[in-house]
């Protein structure tokens, strides 16, 4: 058989099927548990919230001085072994800023930018205003520990909007709604387009790369915008809820560890800058800890939790933060010399709590019931106009 033979042979039979490539068959598909609560997420809230109020009550720089207000001693000589703990605490707030991501990549899934809009100011706004009154009036009636602000300062505190205007917060703890206010702006631009695997994993791409070289550049309005000390923590949220809706792969696993290793940089940044009670070492593997956690959470290894109870501790959280810095330091101030100082600290955190879950109850819901039912007739009204001459 000659060559031309065996070519036209070749020609004649039917044509071998191309094998599909491998990762063709990886369909991205939608965890059938991604829409569950997470029951362990609130608890880890409460968790990053009780570290935060136990390091501002016995494990800062401020109280470990001599003749301090709120101990009259350093705290080291009050409760050694509660300070070398507490000293740790301030990691609370990295720890909310993870979850912040990963919470709010899960409530925006599927809605609209006004949706997303209404369900921010009716999370943030009640408890928050509430805050506020409540801790004017325990500095007006407990002075002489903190000073109260100009009541023209507390009332621009309402907007939320005090840190871009150069006004100091009412309470110090409010500079974390700074670094979230930033993020929802960025994050409303992918919530527009409609929330996607790619275009989420991307967001964080760009908003890494922005991160990193808006300082280098010395480029200040585009620092202040992607906000450098916190955006690694909140990639991180990002990028462990797409794991537990999608599943997890290298690419997320990357942006995950990046994430690691730009975050233990600013821990260490803030350590040495600002808190100073505290090693880099042990924080380091405190956060590592953590996001292990997190990601064992996204992965499922937590979705037999179901006690109800951590609803209500999650609930509580928000309104616990923004209460317990300011009054508690001043109730701590009064009460040091009544009790042994680890029964103060635990009373009045268990006291705040309390106080917590009555403002979930009796200010958050039925002020979020007021807010959204105006804000969606003034976004109906609004879409109504556009129709009209």
């Amino acid at each position: 058989m000659s060559m031309y033979a065996g070519a036209t042979e070749r020609a004649s039979s039917p044509p071998r099927r191309r094998r599909a490539p491998r990762h063709a068959s990886l369909i991205l598909q939608q965890r059938p548990s991604s829409q569950r609560r997470l029951y362990a997420i609130d608890g880890m809230r409460l968790l990053a919230a009780l570290f935060v109020a136990a390091h501002h009550y016995a494990g800062t720089w401020r109280v470990n001085q001599p003749d301090n207000l709120i101990w009259g001693r350093p705290v080291s000589d009050i409760m050694p072994t509660v300070f070398r703990f507490s000293a740790y605490g301030w990691i609370g707030v990295e720890m909310f800023f993870v979850i912040s991501g990963f919470v709010i990549c899960m409530s925006c899934w599927g809605r609209t930018p006004r949706q997303f809009f209404t369900s921010r100011v009716i999370r943030l706004y009640p408890a928050y205003w509430f805050s506020i009154v409540f801790t004017t009036a325990a500095l007006v009636t407990l002075p002489g520990v903190w000073e109260r602000q100009k009541l023209r300062e507390i009332l621009l505190n309402l907007t939320m909007l005090q840190s871009g205007s150069g006004v100091s917060n009412v309470d110090g703890v409010y500079w974390t709604l700074w670094s979230e206010l930033r993020f929802y702006l960025l994050f409303m631009a992918v919530v527009i387009t409609g929330l996607t695997y790619r275009k989420v994993v991307l967001f964080c791409c760009f908003w890494g790369a922005a991160a990193m070289i808006a300082p280098a550049a010395r480029f200040r309005p585009l620092t202040l915008l992607v906000n450098p000390e916190g955006a690694w923590y909140f990639i991180a949220g990002l990028a462990l809820y797409l794991m537990y809706r999608f599943g997890h792969d290298l690419l997320l696993w990357g942006i995950l560890g990046l994430a690691w290793l730009m975050g233990q940089l600013e821990l260490g940044h803030r350590i040495d800058t600002v808190e100073r009670v505290s090693s880099w070492r042990a924080s380091v593997a405190l956060f590592t800890v953590f996001l292990l956690v997190m990601a064992a959470i996204a992965l499922g290894a937590t979705d037999r939790v179901r006690w109800k109870w951590l609803t209500t501790a999650g609930a509580m959280t928000y309104p616990f933060y923004l209460m317990h810095y300011l009054a508690g330091t001043t109730l701590i101030n009064r009460f040091r010399d009544t009790m042994d100082p680890r029964l103060l600290v635990a009373s009045v955190i268990c006291g705040f709590l309390v106080l917590s879950w009555l403002v979930h109850r009796l200010v958050e819901r039925p002020v979020a019931r007021l807010l959204k039912n105006g804000l969606d007739m003034s976004f109906a009204r609004l879409r109504n106009a556009t129709n009209m001459p």
